[in-house]
């Protein structure tokens, strides 16, 4: 799919701690030709989203934004859909910058292009896409695209926690510093995780399935019971253990009993460690011997995580969860261990070739296999919190301080 959508991805070392305080909202303030302006975000008229402290590490170029072209103010690109649910910080946002907003024409690939080689917006110092149902009508922002940006951009700031659609180390390398929203989808994402664990524990496709009719339900009351288990005791494997991941392990740790194990590239503090009482594997196919459950959150850039070798490591009767990206996963090496009775059970929220889902893997749908539609971060409340945090990205980097969620620090030239 083209656009970028609602799943766990852990963002570019350090990762974020779930357990981190609540910052304060900073003030900020914006050099323009007409002198300083000040802000300070205000509450939204719904529940706050929460947000990790900034990360320490600071990057090496300069982003205050002195020479704005348009008139006094830096000018922002926004693309996709006005902002919906953050009015007053919004207004605040665009009392500060000069934000331009290309209709759904000017952003089909061909007409953007068009648009930046003509230079019809100007030399504006962000992007701005707040939501991620649209704006990505130019489709993939490769090469092609991205050298096409004026050197006037400092911070490109999107909903959504994947970025596989954007080449995010090439924005660094042009000086662009990429912030995604993975913060703001964490608790969604975390909680519906836990119903697809629950899932595959307790067979709910057979069950759920077999209330059509009398004699299904009958047989699905008589027969269910042999197929599920409690999740007390049991161990979730982690593949990720960013914000999301800890998340997940805190609710299912503390909530259900389940022993937490989790492998990441990078091993976390042990503060961390011992607080959600997780235990690290130092590789990936000591985590998943050994788990009842694994559960994938790592980005795509990791690569087939679930493949016909790694389907070795699992336990007989082993169950696999997956709200992360659909590349991780060989779609025909899982529907090859399902037909041969490897695996008791998969929910698989993220697909390969969506909006396709696997042919072989439906026909699981009624018995083994949870199969969902891209949904784990899809609230109200995560794209409350997809509005705040961009135009809260925009304006730390442009207020010459760093970002919250920036994703290619490593990179950035």
């Amino acid at each position: 799919m083209a656009e970028p959508t609602n799943t766990p991805m852990p963002t570019a070392p350090p990762t974020p701690r779930s357990g981190s305080p609540v910052p304060a909202l900073p003030t900020t303030t914006i050099a323009t030709t007409s002198g300083q302006q000040s802000l300070t975000s205000s509450p939204t008229t719904t529940r706050r989203p929460q947000w990790p402290n900034p990360h320490s590490q600071a990057h090496s170029r300069a982003t205050s934004l002195t020479v704005p072209v348009h008139g006094p103010k830096p000018v922002v690109l926004h693309i996709g859909d006005p902002v919906k649910y953050n009015p007053e910080t919004y207004a605040e946002f665009s009392a500060l910058f000069d934000v331009v907003r290309p209709s759904a024409e000017e952003r089909a690939r061909p007409a953007f292009m068009a648009a930046l080689r003509e230079k019809r917006w100007g030399e504006f110092a962000a992007i701005f896409r707040p939501f991620w149902g649209t704006g990505g009508e130019m489709g993939h922002w490769d090469a092609e695209l991205i050298a096409l940006l004026p050197e006037s951009v400092r911070v490109f700031a999107s909903a959504g926690a994947g970025f596989d659609w954007a080449d995010v180390k090439l924005l660094g390398e042009k000086g662009i510093l990429y912030c995604n929203s993975g913060l703001a989808a964490g608790e969604a994402v975390a909680d519906f995780a836990v119903a697809l664990i629950i899932s595959t524990f307790r067979a709910l496709p057979y069950c759920i399935t077999s209330a059509s009719t009398q004699p299904t339900f009958q047989a699905a009351h008589a027969q269910a019971t042999a197929l599920s288990h409690n999740l007390r005791g049991h161990v979730l494997g982690l593949v990720g253990f960013g914000n999301i991941g800890q998340q997940i392990a805190r609710r299912c740790g503390a909530g259900f009993g389940m022993e937490i194990a989790y492998y990441d590239v990078e091993r976390k503090a042990a503060g961390v460690e011992t607080a959600l009482h997780a235990r690290y594997c130092p590789s990936l196919e000591a985590l998943v011997r050994g788990a009842d459950c694994v559960v994938l959150c790592a980005p795509s850039g990791a690569g087939r995580v679930v493949n016909a070798d790694s389907l070795r490591w699992f336990k007989p009767g082993a169950r696999l969860v997956n709200v992360a990206r659909g590349a991780l996963v060989d779609e025909d090496a899982l529907a090859d261990a399902l037909e041969q009775d490897r695996l008791s059970g998969v929910a698989l929220d993220v697909h390969a070739d969506e909006p396709a889902v696997s042919e072989r893997l439906l026909k699981f749908a009624d018995s083994k296999a949870l199969l969902t539609c891209h949904n784990a971060g899809g609230t109200v409340e995560t794209h409350v919190g997809f509005e705040e945090l961009c135009m809260r990205n925009i304006m730390a980097v442009l207020g010459g301080r760093e970002a919250i969620s920036p994703v290619n620090l490593q990179w950035l030239k």
